[in-house]
């Protein structure tokens, strides 16, 4: 039986870590690794190992989460994600969307907060009060901004988009490029579920969204309208 310890974790990463692989992975941490180091385990990889410790305890994920290692961080994060998509989770929906608010100066990338953000809080807030998105909407941390957006899309997957667009009219002007990528795809997928509120959307708020978040938010609407919206 696999041992569900943070260090069984960090051991089984390390077996399959490669030297060579460092800048491959570095990459894909966006603001600069700053003190965050790789090991040098590609992210792909990383999810058969948090899969096999998906029982862990919740303070032995939270031990991930201190880790300088950002393969770790992201076995954590998906950790987080499989036990909040079990209908018996180890360690309850609750616990782990407090613990994802509570260390999210660990959660510091985007590929952290969208692998864990959809099930861990939206599916969280699904029938809650959904100020705590507002508050994030709010932050100077560009991680909680785009966990404000990419939360949304547990909604978006059961037809609710008010929040979508409503977070995202909040950001349209947002100075972060990975909140504003978050912009043009969520309501490009929310206007999939309602292509008119798509498109008041892009009356209200196109000239304030980034050029790419506007193609991102366009792409699927044909050539005409896709032009049209582009030149407001």
């Amino acid at each position: 039986m696999t041992a569900q310890t943070a260090d069984a974790v960090e051991a089984a990463l390390r077996a399959i870590a490669s030297p060579d692989m460092k800048t491959e992975v570095a990459r894909f941490f966006f603001d600069g690794l700053g003190e965050t180091e790789v090991m040098g385990v590609g992210i792909g990889k990383v999810f058969p190992v948090a899969k096999a410790h998906a029982g862990l305890p919740l303070g032995e994920i939270g031990l991930l989460l201190d880790s300088r290692f950002y393969e770790v961080r992201m076995a954590a994060a998906a950790i987080m994600d499989f036990q909040a998509r079990a209908k018996k989770s180890p360690n309850g929906l609750e616990a782990l969307y407090q613990l994802y608010l509570d260390r999210h100066d660990r959660l510091n990338n985007w590929d952290l907060v969208d692998r864990a953000a959809p099930h861990v809080v939206g599916q969280y807030l699904f029938e809650r009060p959904r100020a705590p998105l507002y508050d994030l909407a709010g932050s100077t941390d560009p991680w909680r901004r785009r966990t404000a957006v990419v939360a949304t899309w547990y909604f978006i997957r059961a037809g609710q988009v008010e929040d979508t667009f409503a977070i995202c009219a909040i950001l349209a002007g947002d100075g972060h490029v990975m909140v504003r990528k978050a912009i043009g795809s969520w309501v490009r997928t929310a206007g999939e579920k309602d292509p008119e509120r798509l498109r008041a959307f892009l009356r209200a708020h196109g000239d304030r969204l980034s050029a790419e978040a506007l193609r991102m938010a366009t792409e699927k609407m044909s050539p005409e309208e896709r032009q049209l919206f582009r030149k407001q």
